[in-house]
């Protein structure tokens, strides 16, 4: 099947359903791992129960709640983790699709931890054969680290954003190509669109089609996912042909 490259989710967005894990931690909080992006902007649409995002930035800790129809969201640099008060269920918008993919997270796991890459990586790694323990472990020992944050002063903080930024800088190369094939391509595309129309040519909508995302589950830092691939979506004539056959 080809697949259109000018046919991305807008934005070039990634787009998920989230079920908030409800596992209780060491605090006896349910939900899932504090984490931080360093290039992308995340966004919360609530569709069902109750909870709460807390964060910590350099203005401090916050909690915001979360109830059904709420949408919330926060920039790089924000510490956030998820709280399940009764069966949190979120849609989940991450800008620059590819880039969390590939990376652009970080846990907060104790400073010794996030100082030795090779501790790093297998902390963070979920091991296929025991999936949801490896999960928990890592979400466990990622409330260890935050709560320490949240205890710090801005020099922990300082400290923790640097060692983000050192993990992550052997994938920049990565992210600014994806960066560049997405979200850069996509609004290139729309100012050809501009260009077109102001000049009277009307031919790209002409190719006007829909598009269809084809969910896969996944082990999230939150919760459980269905993520949905919007780099090899079908479009609605190709699962017609397919259903035909």
């Amino acid at each position: 099947m080809a697949v259109d490259d000018e046919a991305p989710l807008p934005g070039a967005i990634g787009i998920s359903q989230l079920r908030v894990y409800d596992w209780p931690g060491a605090d006896e909080l349910c939900g899932g791992s504090p984490h931080m992006h360093l290039a992308c902007t995340e966004g919360y649409a609530v569709t069902g129960g109750r909870g709460a995002v807390q964060t910590l930035t350099t203005e401090g800790f916050r909690r915001t709640p979360l109830g059904a129809g709420e949408v919330v969201w926060f920039t790089p640099g924000t510490i956030h983790r998820l709280i399940n008060e009764d069966d949190l269920r979120l849609v989940v918008l991450m800008q620059n699709a590819g880039l969390p993919e590939s990376g652009d997270a970080v846990f907060t796991f104790p400073s010794n931890i996030l100082a030795d890459p090779a501790a790093y990586a297998a902390a963070s790694t979920v091991d296929p054969l025991a999936a949801e323990e490896s999960v928990r472990r890592r979400r466990d020992l990622a409330i260890v680290g935050f709560q320490e944050l949240v205890r710090g002063d801005a020099a922990a903080l300082a400290a923790f954003h640097r060692a983000a930024g050192g993990l992550v800088a052997p994938k920049i190369g990565e992210w600014r190509q994806k960066w560049q094939d997405g979200p850069v391509a996509a609004a290139e595309r729309t100012g050809r669109q501009l260009d077109a129309l102001a000049a009277g040519d009307i031919s790209h909508l002409t190719e006007g089609a829909v598009y269809v995302g084809e969910p896969s589950p996944a082990w999230g830092m939150c919760g459980r996912l269905q993520r949905y691939d919007t780099a090899t979506r079908p479009s609605i004539e190709d699962i017609r042909a397919g259903s035909e056959k």
